[in-house]
């Protein structure tokens, strides 16, 4: 009969725990939290202290029950939630329902769920932390004091069925704020001339760079003309050459912000996604023979620390399979990003660096390999040396005007041999090999071509997920668990859309935002937003009272109600007819907006209820049927693809936008998609490629 119970959060994990605990453990899922502030309302006694008015979460009786009953045949219960603030409140709810006392050794943890890492943590149960109960429940207290305060008084005045959230409004006023500076951004025009030189056989490309030792700026075409002109009869010598040695060192191992970032560049995965696949490689993966382990350590974390015990391991697998020298003098230690950095939890990292990727592929599905394959490339590349690059930097002299060519070659490729780091501005590094020939001051070379270039100024790109990921980080908003259900809030209630990948604001959004603006600017303020989410940690570190933390904050949040309630205006959204007939009465459809934007109602609602999507013809005939169009549509989740007009008679649907142009190989469709380079062209039935076309011109002159 069993000694213990053990109480985890979902199925997958109590499988892979069990495994591990052997016959005197019974392992049960407690589903997630039992317990929560109610839907129906407020749920905070906020003349009380705050206190919170705690009720079973609907469905979970019959898994409380049987909790109930087994815990009442063991002598022993452990909670095992995860090691976060989360996982803390799960266990204390867990703990109060159980009747467990509070001085009792009841909480076990472990950051990563290999047998050995369950073991140990069984060994050294601790009580409940209370400092991080309260930081979860500070966190949820203000937000539902936000949300269900600041809902309402917005269904009154704007819209029914609006809300806001706190952090959410803050990710959504970034948008709002990127979109009215690409707005406002007016384009500078600038020019680049490029030299075709040629030394002996070997051809390469310079830069124009100064005049007389002065670097001069080519504003417009008079200005490229001048320098045209001074170079009609001048021969191209070498100035000077320095040649140098540079280190590229690596990144350190992921942490949950850099994890969706990078997984979005190089994967495409949402943000939500990465969550979802990286849990499941935490709770465990059954690998046959070895069976069931978790693959990685835990996955919310803003901690770049690593244990000993995993860096020793990193660093004899690193000396064994690339040799001595790939390894550092002495073993990598990064620290903390910022100063709000937790360090509860290590980085994320594979459990074992001896799980290669490919030798346990078989075992995984598609998303699970590729996300492990890019924990553990850059948890491996973390540890490794520095690259080492030759970098060759040569100005060459046309009468007085000078132009630069650089090159570059890795000489040892170090931590490069396994990863390397994405880049969300497909900004060129220069790290691959750009090649120069050897050359001497006082040669001359050929002058094969002088091409001037114009160009225009960008203005600043909107946020994709990994962009906004990371400026919500880079700000202090928002922690390890917060970014990918924030993200898919502001989508789900219509405040933002994706376009490409990028978000843009509704105009919904813009409107909520607008009067969030006027009258709860405390809410929208990065700064004031950053306070807060250190008053939560200071809560979890035990430095502050949480009750003072809230009634700090809502001292003046209610005074800043009071005055919305009187003074915010109620604005009348008034529906704009189209030219559309219904199909069903006759009657003008209407735009309205909804979750994911606009779409088309009949203006005789309620009598007829007739809607239909808002569709955009591009201008492409479709290809596959031959008789209808090719039009733009919006997905259930707001994203946008392509399709028939015909459907459902023809089914083409495509992701990527379709082009007129047929493949010059086979006549199928052709589609636009998207690289670092730029836009390129591809068949949809064959292997037509056509060469990326350059989106943004890049400014790479020294």
């Amino acid at each position: 009969m069993a000694d213990s119970l053990v109480i985890v959060e979902s199925p997958a994990k109590a499988k892979t725990i069990s495994k591990y605990l052997g016959s005197k453990f019974i392992v049960k899922a407690s589903m997630g939290h039992i317990r929560d502030l109610p839907k129906s309302q407020i749920g905070v006694e906020v003349k009380k202290n705050f206190e919170p008015k705690y009720i079973t979460i609907r469905g979970k009786g019959s898994v409380l029950k049987e909790l109930k009953d087994a815990s009442k045949k063991v002598k022993k219960v452990y909670l095992a939630a995860d090691p976060d603030r989360e996982g803390e409140a799960i266990a204390w709810h867990l703990a109060h329902y159980l009747e467990l006392s509070d001085q009792e050794a009841c909480r076990v943890v472990f950051n990563e769920i290999t047998k050995q890492a369950v073991k140990d943590a069984f060994k050294t149960p601790r009580k409940i932390n209370q400092d991080l109960v309260n930081a979860q429940q500070a966190r949820r207290i203000l937000d539902r004091l936000v949300g269900y305060k600041i809902s309402p008084l917005l269904w009154k005045k704007v819209k029914k069925g609006l809300s806001a959230g706190r952090v959410q409004s803050v990710a959504v006023k970034l948008i709002f704020d990127r979109e009215n500076e690409i707005k406002a951004f007016e384009p500078e025009e600038y020019w680049t001339i490029t030299a075709k030189l040629a030394a002996g056989k070997n051809e390469f490309e310079a830069k124009f760079h100064s005049v007389a030792g002065e670097k001069k700026e080519l504003h417009n075409e008079a200005d490229v003309q001048t320098v045209l002109r001074t170079l009609e009869q001048a021969e191209f010598v070498v100035a000077e050459v320095k040649e140098k040695e540079r280190l590229r060192n690596p990144s350190p191992p992921f942490i949950t912000s850099s994890m969706q970032q990078e997984a979005a560049r190089k994967l495409g995965f949402r943000a939500s996604k990465t969550m979802s696949v990286a849990q499941q490689l935490y709770e465990g993966i059954d690998l046959g023979s070895e069976g069931t382990v978790g693959l990685i350590t835990y996955m919310r974390t803003d901690s770049t620390r690593i244990s000993p015990v995993a860096q020793e391991e990193a660093k004899a697998y690193i000396e064994q399979k690339y040799g001595a020298s790939y390894y550092p003098e002495t073993p990598r230690v990064y620290v903390k990003k910022n100063s709000n950095a937790q360090d509860a939890h290590e980085a994320i990292r594979p459990s074992s660096v001896l799980r290669e990727p490919d030798q346990i592929k078989a075992h995984l599905s598609r998303d699970q390999f590729r996300l492990y394959k890019l924990v553990w490339e850059r948890f491996v590349a973390s540890q490794m040396a520095s690259a080492v690059l030759d970098t060759m930097t040569v100005d060459l002299k046309a009468g007085e005007t000078v132009f630069r060519a650089v090159g570059s070659k890795v000489k040892f490729h170090g931590f490069m041999k396994v990863y390397v780091e994405g880049n969300d501005d497909a900004v060129d590094t220069g790290d691959e090999d750009r090649l120069l020939p050897p050359l001497t001051p006082g040669e001359q070379v050929a002058k094969k071509q002088v091409d001037p270039k114009q160009h225009f100024t960008q203005p600043p790109p909107r946020y994709t997920e990994a962009r906004l990921v990371r400026a919500l980080e880079e700000m202090g908003i928002g922690r390890p668990s917060t970014y990918a259900p924030t993200l898919e809030t502001i989508q789900k209630r219509g405040y933002v859309a994706i376009e490409e990948k990028k978000f843009i604001p509704t105009e919904l959004g813009e409107l909520v935002i607008q009067q969030m603006i006027e009258f709860f600017p405390e809410i929208l303020d990065i700064e004031f937003t950053a306070h807060m989410e250190e008053g939560l940690d200071h809560i979890e570190e035990g430095k502050e009272d949480w009750v003072q933390v809230l009634s700090e904050f809502y001292e003046s949040f209610e005074k800043r109600l009071e005055v919305a309630e009187s003074e915010m205006e109620k604005i009348e959204i008034q529906d704009e007819v189209s030219d559309e007939i219904c199909e069903k009465c006759g009657k003008h459809f209407v735009y309205k907006m909804g979750r994911f934007g606009k779409f088309l109602a009949c203006s005789g609602f309620p009598d007829c209820r007739n809607t239909k999507p808002i569709v955009k013809d591009i201008g492409v005939a479709c290809k596959s049927c031959g008789e209808g169009k090719i039009i733009e549509r919006r997905s259930k989740k707001g994203r946008i693809f392509y399709g028939c007009d015909q459907y459902p008679s023809c089914e083409f649907v495509s992701w990527d936008k379709p082009v007129e142009q047929s493949c010059p190989s086979c006549s199928s469709m052709l589609i636009e998609k998207r690289n670092k380079s730029g836009v390129f062209i591809q068949c949809v039935s064959c292997d037509f490629k056509e060469e990326a076309k350059e989106e943004n011109e890049i400014d790479d002159m020294e």
